[in-house]
């Protein structure tokens, strides 16, 4: 059994899915900050964190029970578990519902009972909650019609979030973060475009590109992320929402354009095959973080052509055989 500190200057934060790719950035800045951490994550066991971050198995998904002895001894709760992809979203749209909303649902109600916890951070989606739009930068206020599943069930979780907060004071504040990448995506699943591009022009495979020049989004450096995410634990205000993301849009096809002297001075060619347009992606989405900013001074420290190089750099430095046995989903 786990116990919360008897010190009120020792902040415990549980992490719920927080070894997967963005869980593990979140944990590190969180340790850097000095708060101790406990991590629930669906493996039985995982040895990829910092020296002492608690980790609890949860491999069965639903089990409350390894949450509720999480939540009892920790101050605060950030959640990044989610069991779909938006690509996964369209094979079974019926399975995005099933596996998503009511365990999340369950996680919004028990934590609704613990009276002790100061903050509530939920991850949302930037990317797929809002759905077409002709702004160029997209703000909180902005109408949300999402095109995928994975959208509209992100959306229908930020508003029984709402409901928990009105109706039983659940101290909860959601974030939706633009597209993020860095080192140790996983490449090939179904989202993440720069690890994927990053991966097919290293492994010589041919990347297929949805329009001559593919869509447009919003990228941040997972660091960025992560330190976005903890921005929000410590200033967000309980029952807002906050864009998370660099305010900057590029076209996949900028994307490549900067990979590609990286590329060939490493002896790879950039293989696109151009495919029509998907009519289920939404052309161009770029997020507006004014409001996170205001309330906390977070702002991306990456550009974005650092951030790449970066990515690059880990990536190319190691066999892919390699380099993939080291990312986690």
């Amino acid at each position: 059994m786990l116990h919360r500190p008897s010190s009120a200057t020792s902040i415990t934060t549980c992490v719920i899915g927080g070894a997967g790719f963005i869980g593990q950035a979140v944990v590190s800045e969180l340790v850097a900050l000095g708060r101790k951490v406990i991590v629930v994550g669906r493996r039985d066991s995982f040895t990829g964190l910092p020296e002492r971050v608690r980790y609890l198995g949860n491999s069965v998904g639903d089990n409350l029970e390894v949450i509720r002895e999480a939540m009892l001894a920790s101050d605060e709760v950030i959640d990044l578990a989610y069991a779909t992809s938006p690509g996964t979203s369209f094979q079974d749209p019926v399975n995005d519902i099933l596996v998503n909303v009511p365990e999340t649902v369950r996680l919004f109600d028990l934590a609704s009972t613990m009276p002790h916890l100061r903050r509530f951070v939920w991850i949302s989606s930037g990317g797929t909650v809002y759905g077409r739009t002709t702004e160029e930068v997209i703000s909180e206020t902005h109408p949300t019609l999402p095109l995928s599943p994975y959208g509209i069930t992100k959306l229908a979780l930020e508003k029984y979030a709402h409901m928990y907060f009105e109706t039983r004071q659940l101290p909860i504040v959601c974030v939706r973060p633009a597209n993020a990448y860095g080192e140790g995506q996983r490449p090939y699943a179904s989202q993440g475009f720069i690890a994927t591009a990053i991966a097919s022009i290293l492994d010589q495979r041919e990347l297929a590109l949805y329009g001559e020049n593919g869509t447009i989004r919003d990228y941040l450096h997972v660091s960025d992320m992560a330190a976005g995410i903890v921005a929000a634990l410590t200033s967000g205000e309980a029952g807002e929402v906050y864009n998370l993301g660099s305010s900057h849009g590029l076209t996949n096809r900028q994307v490549l354009d900067i990979l590609a002297p990286w590329a060939e001075a490493q002896g790879c060619s950039v293989d696109v095959r151009v495919l029509p347009e998907r009519p289920f992606d939404v052309p161009a989405n770029v997020l507006n973080c004014d409001k996170l900013r205001s309330i906390s001074g977070w702002y991306p420290r990456l550009t974005i052509t650092d951030g790449l190089a970066q990515t690059w750099a880990w990536y190319a430095a190691r066999p892919l055989a390699e380099a993939y046995s080291h990312i986690v989903a």
